[in-house]
């Protein structure tokens, strides 16, 4: 094989590999420590002391939490000739865990001033999406990587750097070199701050909204997993929810013997669930399998179905071979060979109506049309406060409410174009002057996304009507307005008119219109032979005979239309259908039967 030219280049020069995304439902997460007067060493030790501060964080805050996918995590890299942490969480569908990560890191903010924190998704810098209502114009998300920092709690913004390009994205050791050398230079809004973290305003004290408790009868055996470690949930509903054959196939056995958890032995006990797991597994539509159906315990039928696909779904996880090195798979398998060895026993009736006996009302999964109307517009309760709910718990309120706040302020937005709001640069500063040339006031009050131009209007009217162009319209570029709008006052009454004559004679001419109400006479050809005069409907000669009001030629062309189309559904039928008359069957031969 020849050896490649010495001058090839791969991808051109200066090709620096594709850019790296983050998987879809993914948040990725770093903190930096700044501070010069520490040493590399003492960093690391800085960063494990966060570490562990971390874990006693969620172990106390979340003790109860139930993670959708994955819990959040850090872990102590060195990359770059640094020491960071950095770690990765797939929140699934839950995007209140990707929130509650976001307040973990902000109280993480709090308590270490030096350390400085990154938050980032699939989508990019999330928050400046969350705060695109107070954003400067300046801040779009071609120049957004690496610019939004977490510090003290608060949201830092690295502005743009004088005499540079502003397309330019800043690398991540360039970031970190701006906040320790120019930390004064930083950008701090509070009004972009509040938008930003809107989402977790009432945590912690709302954590535990996102979790609900219900009532099923399950296998003994479940029962005691599940009290083990309520987060095996999670998994087992995503196995349900993402079926495929294979793993459907130990269910498809007519012999219960082969399941990990035969449908026997049940007891009715409270089982937590986050409510998107709990709302994936209520409305999947699930017939009980071959060996379950005649072992659907004799009890209430939502407690029976909910426990047979939550039993269904842990069959799955732990007979499908690609579960097999996840964690929660291992550890469970390991609970029940302590049951099959005897080293541990299932609970008794008894223990169990110890465990947690509270049960959720599950009225926040039924959303009515109306309430919801009436949720955006705040008036679902008129005496209600700003701390009352509403058909679903306060934060879906708010966001509710907020979102058309945005709505309605981004279609009164004077400087909204189809990219959408283009907000004008705001104070960043409390003492920076204002930008002197902010957005214009529109002093009547006219929202001008509504409103049209009506002398382009009235350009473009004419245009279309073949009308020649107005010379007021023509030659105002050069003119002055007032005298533009005052040809067009004169004129405008005169052009309808005789528009209105034109379109009045044309549609004459061709028979639409019969303002004459005499009848006109017109000649019809019969069977192609010869013509044959029509009577005038005042005639002299006392004829019975009606006369015919029809335009001959277009007559004609309406049957050889209806001809043409062959018994099938054409323009010509449609027509006609639409004005409710029926054409008679062409079938050949039928005028000779006649005769």
């Amino acid at each position: 094989m020849d050896a490649p030219q010495e001058d090839f280049k791969w991808f051109g020069e200066g090709f620096d590999g594709f850019p790296k995304r983050l998987p879809e439902d993914t948040v990725e997460y770093v903190i930096h420590i700044i501070n010069s007067k520490l040493a590399e060493a003492q960093i690391r030790s800085r960063l494990n002391e966060i570490l562990q501060t971390a874990n006693d964080f969620t172990k106390k805050l979340l003790r109860d939490y139930i993670w959708q996918r994955e819990a959040f995590a850090l872990t102590l890299k060195r990359e770059e000739n640094t020491w960071i942490l950095r770690g990765r969480t797939n929140y699934g569908d839950s995007v209140s865990d990707e929130w509650l990560i976001v307040y973990i890191l902000r109280e993480l903010s709090r308590k270490y001033p030096d350390a400085w924190t990154r938050v980032y998704d699939s989508d990019g810098e999330f928050l400046l999406i969350e705060a695109a209502n107070a954003l400067p114009r300046w801040l779009n998300p071609e120049i957004a990587d690496n610019r939004i920092w977490i510090n003290k709690g608060q949201l830092r913004i690295i502005p743009l750097e004088k005499d540079t390009p502003s397309t330019r994205n800043l690398t991540v050791k360039q970031a970190l070199n701006f906040i320790s050398s120019t930390p004064s230079e930083l950008i701090h809004s509070p009004l972009l701050e509040e938008e930003a973290f809107y989402r977790i305003r009432n945590y912690p004290d709302t954590i535990q909204d996102s979790l609900h408790h219900s009532q099923m009868t399950i296998p003994r055996r479940l029962a005691y997993i599940l009290h083990q470690n309520p987060s095996y949930i999670s998994p087992a509903i995503e196995a349900f929810y993402l079926r495929d054959p294979i793993s459907l196939r130990p269910l498809q056995a007519l012999n219960s013997k082969a399941l990990i958890l035969p449908p026997k032995d049940f007891v009715t006990t409270i089982v937590r669930f986050n409510k998107v797991g709990f709302a994936q597994l209520k409305s999947q539509e699930y017939p009980p399998p071959p060996t379950w159906k005649d072992e659907m315990p004799k009890v209430g039928p939502s407690k029976a179905e909910m426990g047979m696909k939550l039993t269904c779904g842990f069959e799955m996880m732990l007979s499908d071979p690609q579960n097999k090195d996840k964690k929660a798979v291992r550890e469970i398998r390991l609970l029940l060979e302590d049951l099959d060895n005897g080293e541990e026993r299932l609970p008794a009736d008894a223990e169990i109506s110890t465990w947690n006996q509270k049960e959720d009302d599950e009225s926040w999964l039924d959303i009515n049309f109306e309430d919801f109307e009436k949720e955006l517009a705040g008036k679902n309760n008129p005496k209600a406060t700003d701390d009352s709910t509403g058909f679903g718990d306060k934060a879906a309120q708010g966001n509710l409410r907020k979102m058309v706040e945005r709505f309605e302020k981004f279609m009164n937005d004077e400087d909204a174009g189809a990219e959408g709001a283009e907000m004008d640069e705001m104070d960043l500063d409390d003492d920076e002057e204002e930008d002197s040339e902010g957005s214009d006031i529109v002093s009547d009050g006219e929202d001008k996304d509504v409103s049209f131009d009506e002398k382009e209007f009235a350009k473009m009217m004419r245009e279309m009507m073949g009308l020649p162009p107005d010379e007021a319209t023509r030659d105002g570029a050069d003119g002055d307005l007032s005298d533009v709008e005052e040809v067009e006052s004169e004129d405008e009454g005169e052009e309808i008119r005789k528009l209105s004559e034109a379109m009045e004679a044309e549609l004459n001419e061709h028979g639409a219109l019969n303002l004459d109400p005499t009848p006109r006479k017109i000649q019809a050809t019969r069977g192609g032979k010869g013509k044959d005069k029509v009577k005038e409907a005042n005639g002299d000669d006392g004829s019975d005979e009606e006369e015919l009001d029809i335009d001959f030629n277009l007559a004609k062309n309406m049957l050889e239309s209806f001809k043409g189309q062959s018994g099938m559904a054409g323009p010509a039928g449609n027509l006609m259908g639409l004005l409710d008359i029926k054409f008679p069957r062409d079938e050949p031969g039928k005028d000779e039967k006649r005769k």
